[in-house]
């Protein structure tokens, strides 16, 4: 079998396209692949399909898989046709092996987005010897594909959160089917017009606005007011955990304000005051109760947490409802100020903590999404657009299909 056919059955070539010549550079590292098309074929219209000749070419060059450790580089006479359409006009044609305006080949774009999903776009452009650029810009058109594919007609309950761009600068907001445990959307910024925005995207994918019957985010007021306007029909859930978290750092402020006061009692105790009893080890439960015959602040309020918990074991939402009550009037008179303003924070969100009882929902996929995203972020070691952030998080979570070439 002669060189080119063999090259021309592993590449895929089909009449009229066929191999020309096969030329490797010990030198230049590379394999150089030419080519061309049969004297007298016909190409279809891009515009409307019809059968038409060559009208002129325009050599190409396109990246493709590497030959064993060498660069391999397909070289081709890509003609433009003129239809007799009227409309048409003079267009080039596309090729079977690359997408229109790509200086790879479907291969090769199959290989970068394998490899995107595993490791840092950074160490995938190192590894091939090609600019991030370019590997953003094929990461970017993919996900743009495959998103444009998405249909959202059937999603009910959502999940919102943000997650931070660069440290103590920039935030994107992401959006979540919280059943199919997707990624649907996300944004730069984090006030209410990030809602806005992810309704706009969710109507265009055949999502219905008042179908969503549930939302689940923290306590952020812009988050309130743009689900509120945008989905109507939604009842928000606050999420339990980031309800426990405002507790545990309200507990924590009281501990260090006495830790100034009484240094040698609470020394080496910032973490036993974060843990349940169930999870202190022998000597943290001891010194728990050595400090609980001391009637300090830091005790009453570690207990007033412990309710707070307890609040969420409660058979059903009437018997929830009424344990909130007692854990509210113990919290708003313990006379400890970090711990009544919490109660002030849960009596202004009432009805969205015990909506927990009727949907379940919390933020946890939706934290867990968040910290695989950190970690890619670190590994990457930052990146360089907010675009490029939210393309990775829907590689990582928005389950999308990319439909790639095998």
């Amino acid at each position: 079998m002669e060189m080119e056919s063999l090259f021309g059955i592993a590449l895929g070539i089909n009449p009229p396209w066929e191999i020309e010549s096969v030329n490797f550079s010990k030198e230049s590292k590379r394999l150089d692949i030419k080519i061309g098309f049969q004297r007298g074929a016909t190409f279809p219209c891009p515009v409307c399909g019809a059968q038409s000749p060559a009208y002129d070419t325009a050599d190409k060059t396109w990246r493709h898989l590497n030959f064993f450790q060498y660069e391999a580089y397909l070289t081709a006479r890509v003609p433009r046709v003129k239809c007799p359409h009227v409309g048409c006009g003079v267009k080039q044609v596309e090729v079977p092996w690359a997408r229109p305006g790509s200086g790879f080949t479907l291969l090769f774009e199959a290989l970068i987005m394998a490899l995107v999903r595993e490791m840092p776009v950074n160490a995938v452009s190192a590894l091939l010897g090609e600019h991030d650029t370019r590997i953003w810009r094929i990461l970017d058109h993919y996900v743009k594909g495959a998103r444009d594919q998405s249909d959202y007609s059937e999603v009910t309950r959502i999940g919102v959160d943000e997650t931070s761009a660069r440290r103590g600068q920039d935030y994107i907001s992401l959006f979540f089917d919280l059943d199919q445990g997707r990624l649907l959307f996300g944004t730069g910024g984090k006030n209410h017009e990030t809602v806005t925005a992810f309704k706009e995207d969710f109507v265009l994918h055949k999502g219905v606005p008042e179908k969503v019957t549930d939302a689940s985010m923290d306590m952020s007021k812009a988050f309130i007011k743009g689900i509120t306007e945008e989905f109507p029909n939604a009842q928000i859930t606050f999420d339990k955990f980031h309800l426990i978290q405002i507790m545990n750092d309200a507990l924590g402020k009281v501990r260090a304000e006495e830790a100034l006061l009484f240094p040698e009692l609470l020394h080496g105790t910032r973490y036993v005051f974060l843990k349940n009893p169930e999870n202190l080890t022998e000597k943290q439960d001891a010194m728990l109760t050595t400090l609980s015959y001391c009637h300090l602040k830091t005790g009453r309020a570690y207990m007033i947490k412990l309710a707070l918990q307890d609040v969420f074991f409660a058979a059903n939402r009437e018997d929830g409802e009424a344990r909130l009550k007692r854990w509210y009037n113990w919290a708003i008179r313990s006379q400890i100020e970090q711990i009544k303003k919490v109660a002030r924070t849960v009596k202004n969100h009432w009805n969205g903590v015990l909506a927990w009882f009727d949907s379940k929902l919390t933020n946890s996929l939706v934290e867990a999404v968040n910290g695989l995203i950190q970690s890619a972020k670190r590994r990457a070691r930052g990146y360089r657009s907010i675009k490029n952030l939210i393309n990775m998080s829907y590689l990582i979570a928005g389950k999308l299909d990319f439909r790639l070439p095998t």
